[in-house]
């Protein structure tokens, strides 16, 4: 795994969005070319009451194909980093106290915006989750 400052700052907020509650979505997108794989889109899932990620790939190869893995919280980083930079440019971060963007430029050098939420509740998944806990 890569090990990029910007990175561990941008998986940080996304994983403190979890833990308050306010984490909406995580879209990774904005592709170079035209991969077959056209976006991931991240969020939650409970899975024998744990709380995990539903991260959904979402290919276009003789019509739109979604393929769901459900891999741990803590397997976050480890399984989104790869595709930062290849093919993704954009790792956006929607919460309901803001929409969080990290972008990576011409140069590939990452940086972390924030911008109003377009959001106004989080994840129902998530919030379903910690009323019952």
């Amino acid at each position: 795994m890569i090990s990029n400052p910007t990175y561990t700052e941008f998986f940080d907020s996304v994983k403190a969005s979890i833990q308050d509650g306010t984490f909406a979505k995580l879209t990774l997108t904005k592709t170079i070319g035209r991969p077959e794989l056209q976006n991931i889109y991240v969020r939650t899932a409970v899975e024998n009451g744990v709380l995990k990620l539903s991260v959904i790939h979402k290919i276009y190869k003789e019509g739109l194909q979604e393929i769901e893995k459900i891999v741990e919280l803590d397997a976050m980083e480890s399984e989104l980093i790869p595709y930062i930079n290849n093919p993704f440019m954009w790792v956006l971060l929607f919460t309901t106290e803001a929409d969080i963007t990290m972008k990576l430029n011409k140069k590939r050098i990452a940086n972390i915006t924030e911008h109003p939420p377009t959001f106004k509740h989080p994840d129902a998944v998530l919030e379903e989750f910690r009323s019952n806990n």
